[in-house]
């Protein structure tokens, strides 16, 4: 059963109550929540999504609420649980529905090491993956969403999962989380793309999700073959450019920014080493996302 096969008001009162034990790729995560921008947020961004047929597992049980006391309702706010533990501090109320999506990423980044995890966007097309590596600025997201609303299948915006075991790159198709001016952007060039509830002066400005394809949701547990680690960088007029990069900068590079390549050890550099050796390595810069689509389109 999917998300949205419940009326919002018998999603909203699950979530509320016994909680949603929602699926996304290989990961089941026990939400539970009163508020509704959460409930609204999952119920438009998820509601392609799987609900598990048994409520005997999740891989993470999470809770998002209020918190006691005055704060409840004075400057309110919004606390996450997990386990039953506090990791952070809480949040202004308004940010509850970007607070699930970042406190998720936490879970599966800190307690998956059946992957390796580089933060990276993960698209494939004819079962090829495009891993997106970058730093906040560099057009990633922006990108990413182009791409997947041209024919792409988003695997991860954040999250690129590599198993540990076959090497296979798996997908959560989760929502792509856009920033500041690329949400105009996206919402300009997709007007059919379903957008999430903007929400300002977070610590990553003002963010918006955009929901997975339906296609990518479908297809999210496909696993497929890395082919490509390609960094995008966006430079205001220019014309799209594309040029071979280091094997050895790229291992670095993706090593210093995975969320567990020490945590594994040994195995995590032969999984890496591995792919390294199997993709071609590129630096691309560009300012025309059409150009963009071209470029990766002839790869």
């Amino acid at each position: 059963m999917k998300v949205s096969s419940l009326s919002f008001s018998d999603f909203r009162a699950q979530i509320k109550n016994e909680g949603a034990f929602l699926e996304t790729g290989p990961f089941t995560v026990h939400i539970r929540s009163s508020l509704r921008d959460v409930a609204e947020g999952i119920y438009r961004l998820y509601g392609q999504h799987p609900l598990a047929e048994s409520n005997d597992f999740a891989d993470f049980h999470i809770t998002l609420d209020r918190p006691s006391g005055t704060r409840r309702w004075l400057r309110p706010q919004v606390v996450f649980s997990f386990d039953g533990h506090n990791p952070f501090k809480p949040l202004p109320l308004l940010q509850a529905f970007p607070m699930f999506e970042w406190t998720y990423n936490w879970c599966i980044a800190n307690h998956s090491n059946q992957y390796l995890i580089l933060h990276a966007a993960c698209i494939e097309k004819n079962g090829r993956v495009a891993i997106l590596p970058g730093p906040p600025g560099a057009g990633k997201s922006t990108l990413c969403a182009t791409l997947v609303n041209n024919g792409w299948r988003l695997l991860s915006d954040e999250l690129s999962l590599i198993d540990i075991f076959s090497g296979k790159m798996y997908g959560l198709a989760r929502p792509v989380n856009l920033k500041n001016e690329s949400i105009n952007i996206i919402r300009r060039n997709f007007p059919e793309a379903v957008m999430g509830r903007a929400t300002s002066d977070t610590v990553k400005g003002t963010v918006a999700h955009m929901k997975a394809p339906d296609d990518s949701i479908e297809r999210v547990m496909e696993p497929a073959d890395a082919r490509w680690i390609i960094f995008p960088k966006y430079k205001a007029g220019t014309n799209a450019e594309i040029k071979p990069r280091s094997k050895a900068c790229t291992f670095i590079y993706a090593a210093e920014n995975s969320f567990n390549y020490s945590n594994l050890g040994n195995t995590g550099f032969e999984v890496l080493e591995k792919m390294i050796n199997h993709v071609e390595c590129f630096d691309f810069s560009y300012s025309s996302l059409d150009e963009a689509v071209s470029v990766f389109n002839t790869l």
